[in-house]
């Protein structure tokens, strides 16, 4: 009986380890407000776009794109777009937006970014004096997004701006490929 009670005990506790185990393995980051932190994103652009661009000029807006591979995105790319757009709409800017389509984004050459022929066209028919883009990089536990405001016309800089995201569930979501 006391063999019993022993190798009950044991398997009780092992039971009880491996549950810990378990739990501890499988939590994840909870989801920070990613439209809050978009908004903040777009207002710290804005904030920085002071006297660089002509007011009456409108804006294009592409969708974020995977810094890995600049021709993919995902549902959390255009997402984290569409919620700068906003912003910049609701803080009285003109947006003409833009879905991603192949090698309308930016693309590298000889290290340095150059906004695409596609983007050049659609800006001269629109008249956009700058384009807003952004990267994700896809961590253990967080998404890293840059967001920048390009001049149209020399590719330079207006305003950047890098924010962390916590990657929980609904980011994770957002973020597979096959949920695009």
């Amino acid at each position: 009986m006391t063999r019993f009670f022993r190798t009950s005990a044991l398997l009780i506790g092992m039971l009880f380890l491996l549950g810990c185990a378990n739990k501890w393995s499988i939590e994840t980051e909870q989801d920070a407000d990613i439209v809050a932190a978009s908004h903040a994103a777009a207002d710290a652009l804005i904030k920085q776009l002071q006297g660089k661009v002509e007011p009456n000029r409108p804006f294009l807006a592409a969708s974020f794109v995977d810094i890995n591979d600049l021709e993919q995105t995902t549902s959390f790319g255009r997402i984290v777009s569409q919620q700068l757009v906003t912003q910049f709409s609701n803080k009285g800017f003109v947006v003409v937006e833009m879905l991603l389509r192949k090698n309308i984004y930016i693309r590298q050459k000889g290290g340095e970014f150059l906004l695409s022929r596609a983007v050049r066209e659609i800006s001269k028919t629109h008249d956009a004096g700058a384009v807003i883009v952004g990267t994700y990089a896809v961590g253990a536990r967080s998404v890293y997004i840059t967001a920048k405001v390009i001049d149209t016309i020399d590719n330079a800089v207006l305003g950047a701006f890098d924010y962390r995201l916590p990657k929980g569930p609904d980011t994770h979501y957002l973020l597979n490929r096959s949920s695009s």
